[in-house]
C-alpha cells in the first residue's frame, strides 16, 4: 500500500500541520462515544493521535461506529487543533486531534485476551502465550527500540574501531564449557550428534590464529540450565576477540562500547571504570560481583578475635579460619535474626553472631565473651554508632565471605537504602585460575579452561595451582555480571599443562580440544577477549528484573515458549529418519480402590 495507506506516523502531528490533509495507519487503542461524536486513539508504533468521526462525514462516522480494540485501520482527514482546555500534555500529539473524512478497516481484530495497556495485570504465561499482543504495549515496544539502538551503537563502534563482523557456527562439536549442551543429531552421520555452542569461544580464538585481528558479532548461545531471571536457554552476547593485546586494551575497548551503548538508551557513564582484584572484592563484598552502589563492606575481625573466650569463635581460628563482620542500620526482631542466621547457614557458616551496639557497648548474648580487645577491633573496623547492627561470621576464608556477601545482598533488599548512584560498573579482575571439585576430586576452570594464568603466577601451577590467580577478567554492573573475559592461552604447551592439571589425559586433550591445540601450533598470537551479555544489559538498562522483558520471544522458567508450544513431540517418522528410540519413563500407575 506504501504512501496509500499513510502520509505520516501518527507521533508527527504537531499544531504545525493543522490545516493538512494527512493519511494515517495503526490500531484503535481505545473508542469513545461523546454525544454522537465517536473518538478513538490510533496507535502506531511512533505513538498515539487521536482521531475524530463527526456525523456530517457520514462513511467515517457509520465505520467509527463498530470499531473495535486493535482493530486495524486506515484513516484520513485533516489536522487542526484541540479545543482549547481539552488538550492532553501527557502525549506528543497532545494539542492536536484529527478529524476523520475516510475510515478503512483493513483487519478487525478478535475479542482480545486482555487489554493493550500498560497497566495490565495479565499473567506472564498469558503474556507470553499472546506474545505479539504483548508486543504492542508501548513499554514493551520502548523496550525493544532500546534493544535496537544499543546494538546499533555497539556495531558503529566496533566498526569505527577496525573489528570484523564474522559468523561462528551454530551446529559444532560440544565441549566442555560448564553447562550442558543442546544436543542436535545428525540424519546423515547416525548415532552422532552436534551441539548448540554455549559460546563461540574455539571458533573466535582460531579466528585469531587465522589473522583477523579483531573479532565480533551477536552470537547467539544455548545451554542447558536451570533457568532464573536472568538466564534463558538461548541468549545474545557480544562477543569480541582481539589480537595482540593486553588485559589493559581490552578493557579500555569495552569501556568505550559500553559508553556509547548506554548513551544510546539514554544513560551516561564515566569512564575509566573503578576496578578491584578478584580477592578484594570477597574480603570487602564477599562476592564476586558486588553491587558497590551501597555500602555495607565487610571487615577482617580476625587479628581482633585471636585470644577471645568466644568458643565458637575460637574454634574456626584455630583451624586456620577468619572472623569477618559487616555494620547494618535497622531495626531486627528476634525472628528477623533467626531469618538472617538460617540464611548465612544455608551458605554453609555454622551461625551467625550478632551485636546491637549502644553508646556504651554493645548489646548482645555473646557480648560478656567478648573482652577490650574484640570491643575495641568492632570500633575501629566497623566505626559503629548507637543504635547500628553487627554481624560477624567466624568460618573458613570463603564460607566466610560467601555467607555475608548473602548476608550484605540480603540486608540491601530489606533495607532498601538510597543507592549512591543508578549505575556503578566495576571490573573485577584476576580469578582464580582453578577451583578443587571435591566431588570429582580434580582440578576444574573458575570460568572457562583457556584462560591464561598471570606470568609471575606460572610457577605455582604445579606446587600451589589452587592459588595461581588468572587474566580472567568480569565487568560487573549493580550487583550483576554483565561481561566476562580473558586473556587466553596462545602457547599449545601452556594449554596442554592446563588441561593436564584439569584430569585431561593426551588423549582426552585430543578428543575434546583437539580443534583448538592444533590451531596454536600454527602461530597463534597473544589473543584474549570478553563476551557482554547483551539481554542482561538491557534489561538493567530498562530497569527490568528479569531478561525476559527485554526479549522478544522468550522461553518461561520451565523452558517453555507458550507462543510456539515448544519443545513438543515430533513424527515418529523424524525419530526412525535419525535412527532414535525414545525410552521414557514409564508413568506410575494409579491407586486402585480398595475393594476393586
Amino acid at each position: 500500500m506504501g504512501q496509500d495507506c499513510r502520509s505520516h506516523d501518527c507521533a508527527a502531528l504537531r499544531p504545525a500541520l493543522a490545516g493538512k490533509e494527512v493519511r494515517l495507519a495503526g490500531w484503535v487503542h481505545s473508542r469513545r462515544d461523546h454525544g454522537g461524536v465517536y473518538f478513538f486513539d490510533l496507535r502506531d508504533r511512533s505513538g498515539f493521535v487521536q482521531v475524530v468521526a463527526r456525523p456530517e462525514a457520514a462513511e467515517a462516522f457509520k465505520a467509527a461506529s463498530s470499531l473495535g480494540p486493535e482493530d486495524v485501520v486506515t484513516v484520513a482527514g485533516t489536522v487542526q487543533r484541540r479545543p482549547q482546555g481539552s488538550e492532553n500534555p501527557k502525549i506528543p500529539t497532545g494539542d492536536v486531534e484529527l478529524i476523520a473524512s475516510e475510515i478503512r478497516v483493513l483487519n478487525p481484530s478478535k475479542p482480545l485476551p486482555f487489554e493493550i495497556d500498560e497497566h495490565s495485570t495479565v499473567g506472564e504465561e498469558t503474556r507470553l502465550k499472546y506474545r505479539f499482543l504483548d508486543l504492542r504495549r508501548r513499554h514493551m515496544l520502548e523496550n525493544m527500540t532500546v534493544r535496537h539502538r544499543v546494538a546499533a551503537a555497539a556495531r558503529r563502534l566496533l566498526d569505527a574501531e577496525g573489528f570484523l563482523e564474522v559468523e561462528t557456527p551454530m551446529l559444532t562439536k560440544a565441549t566442555p564449557e560448564g553447562a550442558r549442551d543442546f544436543l542436535v543429531p545428525a540424519r546423515l552421520s547416525p548415532g552422532t550428534f552436534y551441539a548448540l555452542p554455549q559460546s563461540p569461544q574455539i571458533f573466535k580464538q582460531i579466528l585469531m590464529v587465522s589473522g583477523l585481528e579483531r573479532y565480533y558479532q551477536f552470537a547467539r548461545a544455548f545451554r542447558d540450565e536451570d533457568l532464573r531471571s536472568d538466564r534463558q536457554p538461548e541468549h545474545t552476547q557480544i562477543d569480541i576477540e582481539m589480537s595482540f593485546v593486553e588485559e589493559a586494551d581490552v578493557h579500555a575497548l569495552v569501556e568505550k562500547l559500553i559508553v556509547d551503548a548506554c548513551r544510546a538508551a539514554g544513560v551516561e557513564l564515566q569512564a575509566p571504570f573503578p576496578r578491584l582484584e578478584h580477592e578484594e572484592a570477597m574480603l570487602r563484598y564477599g562476592s564476586d560481583k558486588p553491587d558497590i552502589r551501597f555500602d555495607f563492606e565487610i571487615s577482617d575481625l580476625t587479628p581482633f578475635f585471636r585470644e577471645t573466650k568466644l568458643k565458637v569463635f575460637r574454634e574456626p581460628l584455630s583451624n586456620g579460619g577468619v572472623v569477618r563482620g559487616l555494620k547494618s542500620g535497622g531495626s531486627w526482631s528476634r525472628s528477623q535474626l533467626d531469618e538472617l542466621t538460617a540464611l548465612v547457614k544455608a551458605q554453609g557458616a555454622k551461625g551467625l553472631g550478632w551485636l546491637e551496639w549502644e553508646s556504651g557497648g554493645a548489646s548482645s548474648p555473646i557480648e560478656k565473651f567478648l573482652g577490650a580487645p574484640e570491643k575495641e577491633g568492632l570500633r575501629s573496623s566497623l566505626k559503629p554508632q548507637k543504635g547500628d547492627w553487627l554481624f560477624l561470621v567466624a568460618d573458613q576464608p570463603a564460607v566466610a565471605a560467601g555467607s555475608l556477601g548473602a548476608l550484605r545482598k540480603e540486608l540491601i533488599a530489606r533495607l532498601k537504602p538510597q543507592p549512591k548512584a543508578d549505575f556503578a560498573p566495576l571490573w573485577v579482575l584476576h580469578f582464580p585460575l582453578l577451583e578443587w571439585e571435591p566431588e570429582d576430586k580434580r582440578w576444574t576452570f573458575t570460568h572457562n579452561p583457556f584462560t591464561a594464568p598471570l606470568e609471575s603466577e606460572e610457577g605455582k601451577l604445579d606446587s600451589d595451582p589452587g592459588h595461581v590467580r588468572s587474566h580472567q577478567y568480569d565487568l560487573v554492573l549493580n550487583g550483576v555480571e554483565l561481561a566476562s573475559g580473558s586473556i587466553r592461552n596462545h602457547r599449545a604447551a601452556m594449554q596442554r599443562r592446563i588441561f593436564k592439571l584439569m584430569g585431561f589425559d593426551d588423549a582426552e586433550q585430543e578428543r575434546q580440544f583437539g580443534l583448538l591445540l592444533r590451531a596454536l601450533d600454527f602461530g597463534a598470537p597473544p589473543h584474549g577477549g570478553i563476551a557482554i551479555g547483551y539481554d542482561r544489559l538491557i534489561a538493567i538498562l530498562r530497569g527490568e528484573d528479569s531478561i525476559r522483558e527485554v526479549i522478544a520471544f522468550p522461553k518461561t522458567q520451565k523452558g517453555v515458549c507458550p507462543l510456539s508450544e515448544a519443545p513438543s513431540s515430533v513424527d515418529p517418522r523424524q525419530l526412525k529418519e535419525l535412527h532414535i528410540q525414545l525410552a521414557l519413563p514409564r508413568p506410575i500407575p494409579a491407586k486402585q480402590p480398595l475393594g476393586s
